[in-house]
């Protein structure tokens, strides 16, 4: 825990009591504030109050007097409508925050950024497993994983913090400077929070706002708002470099991944062979994390031999094992279609475990896709309606249980005797009727492998 010494003696409210806060308000606590600490949620209160806080509810009498306020970052800022405590801290005029701005204010640490729609858990987690490869200290937090205020204390010497940042996090971190910043993509997301497209992309281009000379700048350059956010960059200068990345076309000056291979300024680096990253959207997380770790002051053969290494994340594209030489595939995050549109783009001859409760719009999407999949196992409350849609266009079975679904895409891949043949957790659906979450279902998804014989495969996520 990183103890935030500058509030000793201030009185800090904190409201939600989550990861992120619960660490937040240990951390002010630690650094000897007083602090006030609130959730709407009893259980999450109570489970404060176990960790030795003293809850009491905030509002303008209890806020009045405090140095600021660390806001949770899923508690809304600005859209549909502030939240009561926002609002009550604005009118007792004190500033509403969060933790990586603490972070910043107690350290002034060494920052490597990562934000995007899509790709950023997946980025973050491999450039600091490139970077930890070549010797460099890292703490890997934020977004993913560990609150940033539960990670080593690093002063800027001593080594840097790689941070998962979504929006809800730039939104509350206004002195942010990263010395490396990566954008990766931006589409339609959290709108409910930030109310247009537009705002949502202003937002995610904070995370350049505080660089100057000597900082580096990743933007992907494949979609209309990432360009017009590398156009402003191009233009602003600043001292900063500016690396575009692209996985639709070869780019003269910047990093590419196109046809199995990396670019460097339009001159090939290395294949893009890596078993635990595959599929072009996997090819920008890696040219993303090479231009980063390039800028961090890598060479080519030093991240390659870090990339071979990385295990990939749990429950993203992640190789469990194979039961017979068949790779099993657990991708149990995608809990909607445009996520398994991923997963199914990644493969070729595909034994489909989909299903699960549905999402507005079904599998209608995936269609394109529907050649690449050679028999699919139908799970859960959408397995009728994907059955419908499906059609005579995907051989299917209707399976109710995860169980059941793996033995049969198990017997459909043994019959059908492909070479290239996977059997592929996709389910283009949330978890919550017959599982806690999507990591409960992944979980017992590698459960089920492990029970059937499954051998682990190599550079596989344990």
């Amino acid at each position: 825990m990183i103890a935030l010494s500058h509030t000793g003696g201030q009185a800090w409210a904190v409201f939600g009591l989550a990861r992120s806060g619960l660490a937040t308000a240990q951390a002010l606590t630690a650094g000897g504030a007083l602090v006030r600490p609130w959730d709407d949620n009893e259980a999450a209160r109570m489970a404060a109050e176990v960790a030795g806080l003293q809850t009491m509810p905030l509002y303008d009498a209890t806020l009045a007097g405090c140095a600021g306020l660390a806001l949770a970052p899923g508690v809304p800022l600005t859209h549909p409508a502030p939240h009561d405590v926002v609002a009550a801290a604005r009118r007792v005029g004190i500033p509403v925050i969060g933790d990586i701005e603490l972070l910043i204010r107690e350290l002034h640490p060494v920052i490597y950024g990562v934000t995007g729609t899509n790709g950023k858990s997946t980025t973050t987690a491999l450039l600091a497993h490139i970077l930890t490869a070549a010797g460099r200290k890292i703490a890997l937090g934020g977004n993913i994983g560990t609150p940033v205020l539960g990670l080593p204390r690093l002063a800027p010497g001593d080594g840097a913090y790689v941070l998962e940042m979504s929006s809800y996090q730039l939104d509350l971190t206004p002195s942010l400077h990263a010395r490396i910043a990566i954008v990766l993509n931006i589409t339609p997301d959290h709108l409910d929070r930030h109310g247009t497209l537009e705002n949502y992309a202003a937002i995610k281009a904070r995370i350049f706002a505080g660089q100057g000379e000597g900082d580096t700048a990743v933007i992907g350059v494949d979609d209309e708002h990432c360009r017009a956010i590398h156009a402003q960059l191009t233009a602003e200068k600043g001292g900063r470099r500016i690396v575009a990345v692209s996985i639709d076309r070869v780019l003269d000056r910047g990093v590419s991944a196109v046809d199995g291979m990396l670019y460097e300024d339009g001159k090939a680096v290395f294949a893009l062979d890596f078993p635990a990253l595959p599929g072009a959207h996997n090819g920008q997380n890696i040219a993303a994390a090479f231009a980063a770790a390039r800028a961090a002051g890598l060479d080519g053969p030093a991240i390659r031999a870090g990339i071979a290494g990385f295990p990939g994340l749990r429950h993203r594209l992640q190789r469990v094992g194979s039961i017979d030489g068949i790779p099993c595939i657990n991708d149990s995050k995608a809990t909607n279609a445009e996520s398994a549109a991923k997963a199914l783009a990644s493969f070729d001859a595909i034994y489909w475990i989909a299903g699960g409760k549905p999402k507005t719009g079904g599998i209608e999407g995936l269609r394109p896709f529907f050649s690449r999949i050679r028999h699919a196992s139908l799970i859960g409350e959408a397995a009728a309606g994907f059955a419908e849609t499906l059609g005579d266009a995907v051989p299917h079975a209707l399976c109710g249980t995860l169980d059941k679904a793996l033995d049969d895409a198990l017997a459909a891949a043994k019959r059908d005797k492909a070479a290239d043949g996977v059997i592929l957790l996709s389910p283009a659906c949330a978890s919550f009727d017959q599982f806690k979450s999507f990591e409960h279902r992944g979980d017992e998804f590698i459960r089920l492998v492990t029970q059937r014989g499954g051998q682990m495969l190599t550079g596989e996520a344990a």
